[in-house]
């Protein structure tokens, strides 16, 4: 059923998106929770099979601009598509679903906005920090290829709990292992790339565990499109640190509001 108030929802996070770059489970997943009243379990499903419809296109492209670096995915993927599983099995076996589950899944999105928040804020003093360092993990590779995997678990967890923690934390973890391997472009399509079948399987386990939404879904993805590519277009004329200030602000609010209760 048409929803005006989602769909306006979804065009303004589209233009965050678009604008910023900023992964949609850092702002629309804290939207259902705490102005829809949507519960945690179906606003992370929804937010993650919206998240895999929106980046399944932007990989497409990626890939085939060859920016991908796919060893890197691969390893990626090998920690958090497990991982992933494991707490969907872990969400399933949980007793007293309700409450229990809800509360972790709030507690662990008011951490991952906070942590988030910080992140943003210090993200550019990070990348560059990173790759004027030594190559650091990358002159052991078996080391370096184990980070990756662990850093991908840990990923895994986080995104199937909150649906947060694949852009910019991802991000910021592979800049550490891969300082001088992963240039600008070939950092944001890697991630993106690692991001896709994570938000899939994350999502098409929520799906089977009954946690989306699809009406909402719907509306979602009918606002977000547009908001995307204006924000995009308008993206080159914003000024990019008044706007990661101001979203890491609203991220580190939300994130206490959740915590708080």
């Amino acid at each position: 059923m048409w929803n005006p108030a989602y769909v306006v929802s979804g065009a303004v996070v589209g233009v965050i998106i678009g604008l910023t770059g900023i992964g949609g489970g850092s702002l629309m997943t804290p939207l259902l929770i705490l102005f829809f009243r949507q519960s945690p379990v179906v606003a992370v499903g929804t937010d993650l099979v919206f998240a895999a419809a929106t980046k399944l296109v932007a990989t497409a492209t990626s890939g085939l601009q060859r920016r991908v670096d796919w060893p890197v995915v691969a390893a990626m993927a090998a920690g958090s598509v497990p991982a992933s599983l494991l707490t969907l099995h872990w969400l399933k076996d949980t007793h007293d679903p309700g409450a229990r589950v809800a509360q972790i899944i709030t507690m662990a999105l008011g951490a991952m906005l906070l942590l988030t928040s910080v992140t943003l804020l210090v993200q550019p003093r990070l990348l560059a920090l990173f790759r004027s360092a030594s190559p650091g993990p990358a002159r052991w590779p078996l080391l370096q290829t184990a980070l990756t995997v662990m850093t991908g678990a840990a990923v895994g967890i986080a995104v199937t709990l909150t649906s947060v923690g694949a852009g910019a934390l991802g991000t910021v973890a592979l800049l550490a292992l891969y300082p001088l391997r992963l240039t600008p472009a070939r950092l944001v399509a890697t991630d993106l790339a690692h991001a896709l079948p994570l938000a899939l399987v994350a999502g098409a386990g929520h799906a089977v565990l009954g946690h989306v939404d699809y009406g909402l879904l719907a509306n979602l993805l009918l606002g977000s499109v547009p908001g995307v590519l204006a924000g995009s277009v308008a993206a080159p004329r914003a000024p990019a640190w008044l706007l990661r200030a101001l979203i890491s602000a609203m991220l580190a609010a939300t994130g206490a509001r959740l915590l708080i209760g």
